[in-house]
């Protein structure tokens, strides 16, 4: 069973900036897709940013310009820069990955990002 742990989550200003980590039990490159979902109170889960195994990377448009989704391959880990957070940014991240041959997708179990005065 692949198992995702993301960490890096917290409160911060409006203005600031946060990493979110992701480890993966299993080589990045087992996956399709890597990426960032996010979910406010009341509000749906939504696609953050995601890469696909050999690179390209899509953004969903409220963040473009100020996230930024990268991998290391050797410590099978997932990173979300997050740069100028606003309080629309607060929601629990959720780290997702979809199996390259199965399609299948796993979740971590979330992460907390509050942004606030």
């Amino acid at each position: 069973q692949v198992q995702l742990v993301e960490s890096g989550g917290g409160l911060v200003q409006p203005g600031g900036s946060l990493r979110l980590s992701c480890e993966v039990s299993e080589t990045l490159f087992a996956f399709e897709y890597v990426g960032w979902y996010r979910q406010a109170p009341g509000k749906q889960r939504e696609l953050v940013a995601r890469k696909r195994r050999w690179g390209s990377s899509e953004y969903v448009d409220s963040v473009k310009g100020r996230v930024t989704i990268s991998t290391d391959n050797v410590k099978n880990t997932v990173y979300l820069q997050m740069n100028s957070l606003a309080p629309e940014d607060t929601a629990v991240y959720y780290c997702n990955t979809v199996d390259g041959r199965t399609r299948t997708q796993y979740w971590g179990q979330g992460t907390q990002v509050t942004v606030s005065t």
